[in-house]
């Protein structure tokens, strides 16, 4: 890590910039590096009106460096540039699950947020903090959201969306039913990312978490994916397919998911809170039918995967006080206020919430903020660090051959129990996660 001091660091950041230099000659203006992702480019997006903002008021020149949407592409080339101690990229965005893996190539950036911590999540701000740390902030945060099509509700005569997946289950077949007796034989009711990937590792983690059945290794180390609850909850998700969800949702991400809600061939679907902005896109044909809850509970409560995007600042970078000014611009009341109300993105800092404005944009947002603690699950990129890859993609391919039939569920978690105590070192235990209703009663 550079020597500068951290007081040093925070007093620069307070600072105005200065652009004039001893001898009265005007300097060049620092130019800094953004790894981002393409949002930040689109017009349509508040990305670029941001960033010239804050040109506008520093002076200092942000350059966008556009990376993969593929995560391992992503993964691979932060990597690289960090392991070659490259000056740039100044400021990195990265997925919560990346950031373990980049720790100790980061600026502790405490010092820049200072008192402002208060007004953030304490749980988002703890999941950033590492060996002591604030080695990154939330430009967004998220947590899986259970969307529901509110005029069908009504329509079928459901008072309230699902509070269990047996009552999801109970009203997709209705309302699939209904839909397709209608007209509408494309109809499903239920669409997840059930595609080999990244997003069927969060999406399964919230089956296995709402079961009872762990959080694939929890922070002590341990394996948790050989037991009951996680089998029972593998196996009731098998059944979904070709029954409430299309026998293609096995090759399902995001794109498909988006692509199948907004043509308003879904009744229910898993989702992040930035689907409220699509939801709603002119080209959307549920805008103003839709809303969201926490996903359904399997008997041992609500989970939703912990998400969002972070910045960091690289320690090599040649100008860390000024690379953190952005991040901490980016990250202000303001411009998150901003987000919150045009793109419905959700904010970790709670202060946003007070705003009136996006009180009214984001409804949803009022049930969610107090109890966004209790039914966040971190996935274990923090216990498993650089193995991270290798164990979401061990966990997302056994879950995978469970649900196309190529394994049963029992056989698929005692071979990955064994895979990830290989791959990431950590243990397994003979000891079962405890639940609070018979396993009989989560079996349809």
């Amino acid at each position: 890590m550079r020597s500068i001091p951290r007081l040093l660091w925070a007093a620069a950041a307070l600072a105005p910039l200065t652009l004039v230099s001893c001898g009265g000659r005007h300097s060049e203006p620092v130019t800094i590096v953004f790894s981002c992702l393409n949002d930040w480019q689109r017009p349509s997006r508040l990305g670029p009106d941001l960033i010239d903002e804050f040109t506008r008021k520093t002076g200092i020149i942000v350059k966008t460096l556009p990376y993969s949407e593929e995560l391992a592409e992503r993964r691979a080339q932060h990597l690289t540039w960090l392991r070659q101690h490259s000056a740039t990229p100044d400021v990195y965005e990265s997925d919560i699950v990346d950031l373990p893996g980049l720790a100790d190539q980061m600026i502790d950036l405490a010092p820049f947020v200072g008192t402002d911590a208060k007004n953030y999540m304490p749980s988002v701000l703890d999941n950033l903090t590492f060996d002591g740390k604030l080695i990154a902030i939330p430009i967004n945060t998220d947590v899986g959201l259970l969307f529901y099509r509110t005029d069908l509700l009504r329509k079928y005569e459901y008072a309230s969306p699902p509070r269990t997946w047996q009552e999801l289950e109970q009203m997709a077949v209705a309302i699939q039913k209904g839909e397709r007796a209608g007209g509408n034989p494309g109809f499903w009711g239920f669409i997840w990312e059930g595609a080999d990937w990244e997003g069927l590792t969060y999406t399964a983690l919230e089956w296995q978490s709402s079961w009872g059945g762990g959080h694939i290794i929890e922070p002590d180390g341990t394996i948790s994916v050989n037991n009951p609850w996680t089998i029972a909850a593998l196996q009731r998700a098998k059944g979904w397919v070709n029954f409430i969800s299309p026998p293609g949702v096995v090759a399902y991400r995001m794109v498909d998911v988006m692509n199948m809600w907004q043509s308003g061939r879904a009744a229910f679907m898993r989702n992040w809170p930035f689907m409220f902005f699509a939801s709603n896109a002119p080209e959307s044909q549920v805008g103003g039918k839709i809303d969201a809850t926490y996903l359904p509970s399997g008997g041992a409560g609500h989970s939703g995967t912990l998400g969002g995007w972070q910045l960091s600042v690289s320690r090599y970078s040649a100008h860390p006080t000024e690379a953190a000014q952005f991040a901490m611009y980016l990250t202000s009341r303001d411009a998150q206020t901003r987000c919150a109300r045009e793109l419905h993105w959700m904010s970790a800092r709670q202060d946003v919430y007070l705003d009136p404005d996006v009180q009214r944009a984001n409804p949803h947002y009022r049930r969610l903020i107090d109890d966004f603690s209790r039914i966040a699950v971190a996935r274990p990129s923090a216990v498993t660090k650089v193995a991270y890859t290798a164990a979401s993609e061990a966990y997302a391919h056994a879950v995978h051959a469970v649900l196309t039939g190529e394994k049963q569920a029992p056989d698929a978690m005692a071979e990955l129990e064994k895979t990830l105590t290989q791959s990431t070192g950590c243990k397994t235990s003979s000891a079962r996660p405890e639940h609070p209703i018979p396993i009989e009663a989560t079996l349809r």
